[in-house]
């Protein structure tokens, strides 16, 4: 089935064609007219180069009006091969066709609402015949029979054109579209771009990023540039304005040779303040025992300090380059 993107909006053309397998474009005079364009002729020479196929409007009374204003166009600088005109159902209208495809030029005969309009059309030979579903079923009409309608004539009589289905509105479109086996549609980018999206898929995608991080990203290289270090005899007021300019729970006491003597945390200091009251603010930390902290090493893979999370139930380990402190891991680090 081809895809084609539905628009005028130069920048999610852009965008869109990006994915390389997109095979064309369909745009409108509405479109446009809202996206305020002023100089028709140059957008459709620009947009003739960006994209593969492009399929553009070529309005008349008569069919030899019709004839003209494509003329007109491909003297512009189309390329015949890769533009398709687009006309409205009327009897004029597929007498245009007729005419155009006798100069084996491209057609879409759209603003198809009945069988009988598309057949007219695949009987003039159209390459596309277009039925609009969104705006159909707008009116409340089965508009998903009319096309699966449209597919049943083309395979059963032969005719040589394709059916697509535009006007769409949801994802739910595209479903349809895939089951009735049209020829083509024609999307939305706002549309088009939510067509991967799944929030199981993003959930497992999820996971397995984080798996493979757990295998392969060291401890070091996920804790961040802080270290939140004091000294042992550093006052207990002093390490908790230290640790609030760290903006950790939890910080590393040190002797004075560097070396690690424990871990204190916010919950160390709510413990003190109800045993001690004020009298905790008065002391030093050097004024506690402390038992010796759960640490790794920053050259450990981040599956080593998940699990110790997992065993030991807390949020923050210590991380050590040999015994010098490097940094805290969180566990919030992991994700």
């Amino acid at each position: 089935m081809e895809l084609y993107l539905d628009s005028a909006d130069l920048n999610e053309i852009e965008e869109a064609f990006k994915l390389k397998f997109l095979d064309g474009l369909t745009t409108t005079p509405t479109f446009m007219h809202r996206g305020g364009v002023t100089d028709i002729d140059s957008l459709i020479v620009k947009l003739s180069k960006i994209v593969p196929v492009l399929q553009i409007e070529a309005l008349g009374k008569t069919a030899e009006e019709v004839l003209a204003e494509a003329q007109r166009q491909l003297e512009l600088g189309l390329d015949p091969s890769k533009t398709v005109f687009k006309i409205p159902v009327s009897l004029e209208g597929v007498r245009a066709c007729r005419l155009l495809r006798e100069k084996g030029l491209l057609v879409n005969v759209h603003l198809i609402y009945t069988l009988q309009q598309a057949y007219m059309a695949m009987k003039a030979g159209a390459t596309y015949v277009c039925p609009l579903v969104g705006r159909l079923q707008d009116q409340g009409h089965d508009a998903l029979d009319l096309v699966e309608q449209c597919v049943w004539a083309v395979d059963h009589y032969g005719y040589d054109t394709k059916v697509m289905f535009s006007s769409v509105r949801n994802p739910e479109h595209v479903r349809n579209a895939i089951n009735l086996g049209v020829h083509t549609i024609t999307v939305p980018w706002k549309v088009m771009k939510g067509l991967t999206d799944n929030n199981l898929t993003t959930l497992g995608t999820d996971q397995f990023v984080e798996h493979t991080r757990l295998m392969t990203v060291k401890v070091g290289d996920a804790i961040s540039n802080i270290n939140p270090v004091v000294n042992v005899k550093t006052s207990l007021v002093d390490a908790i304005i230290k640790m609030t300019e760290y903006g950790f729970g939890a910080i590393t006491l040190v002797d004075d040779k560097g070396a690690v003597v424990g871990i204190f945390t916010d919950g160390d200091i709510r413990r003190r303040l109800q045993s001690e009251g004020d009298d905790a603010l008065h002391k030093n930390m050097s004024d506690y025992t402390y038992s010796v902290p759960l640490s790794v090493q920053a050259t450990d893979l981040l599956n080593v300090a998940k699990d110790i999370f997992h065993q030991k139930k807390i949020d923050t380990i210590l991380v050590l380059d040999g015994n010098k402190p490097v940094g805290m891991l969180d566990i919030q680090d992991l994700a």
